[in-house]
């Protein structure tokens, strides 16, 4: 499948993926991965399960090591990086699922997502959260367990925003959340990257996911099979094949 590049050159990456070949134990999934993530955009990966979009985030958080190739962030290569070093470099992962201590208050699950800064620094941060989430901010007793699927997201997306990412790396953040909630979710998001944040975001409900992003790249087989405007995705008639799989008509 041919690449349709349409880079905004202007921009320098701020994500760089080189040649990246990447898996767990026996199973390769990335295939000299090749992409880019540049700052104040959503960058929306799309493709069939399987294709290496979660991987591609593990990969960049340290979860996984390479095998081969280079992944950059600054320019500086980042492979071998754990999550924590990574984290403090400025890359924070909201994985998919729930990831809260629900008989926690929303207080304490945001203290214990900044256990790292200092004192006075974390009562800072989360008092910028609460204020960029005056949901949290009413409910800041209350436990984890007990919000709304959509408040426990805002919850986990808050606590990565405690370490002032420049690059925000979320997984399926739509998940059992009403189409309502989606949109507040997608918003927000779309809000971080238009304060200057990176946003990569892996998300099965593409066509709203696609209204919000920047750009959209397809993998096929762990390697990247399209890179275009989301804009322009959302109107192709292969949109559908590209995330199911097989290949594009030309």
């Amino acid at each position: 499948m041919e690449i349709s590049s349409q880079t905004n050159l202007k921009t320098p990456p701020l994500i760089e993926f080189d040649k990246v070949v990447a898996g767990y134990t026996h199973l390769t999934v990335l295939n000299e991965m090749t992409l880019d993530a540049r700052k104040g955009e959503i960058t929306l990966l799309i493709g069939p399960n399987g294709a290496g979009k979660s991987t591609v985030l593990k990969t960049l958080f340290g979860m996984l090591t390479p095998r081969s190739g280079e992944v950059r962030f600054n320019g500086q290569v980042i492979n071998g990086r754990t999550p924590r070093q990574l984290l403090s470099k400025g890359i924070a992962f909201v994985p998919q699922g729930r990831n809260l201590f629900g008989s926690l208050s929303v207080l304490h699950n945001l203290e214990l997502g900044g256990l790292h800064l200092p004192k006075a620094l974390l009562k800072e941060r989360i008092a910028e959260v609460m204020e960029l989430f005056p949901r949290l901010a009413q409910r800041t007793d209350s436990r984890a367990a007990s919000l709304s699927g959509g408040e426990q997201k805002q919850l986990e997306v808050g606590r990565a925003l405690l370490v002032k990412p420049e690059v925000l790396l979320i997984d399926e953040p739509s998940i059992g959340l009403a189409p309502i909630i989606v949109q507040d979710v997608m918003t927000l998001l779309r809000k971080l990257a238009d304060s200057g944040k990176s946003v990569l975001m892996v998300e099965q409900n593409v066509r709203t996911a696609l209204k919000y992003s920047d750009r959209a790249l397809a993998l096929e087989m762990g390697t990247l099979a399209v890179d275009k405007p989301a804009a322009e995705l959302l109107d192709d008639p292969n949109l559908n094949r590209l995330f199911l799989g097989g290949h594009a008509a030309k």
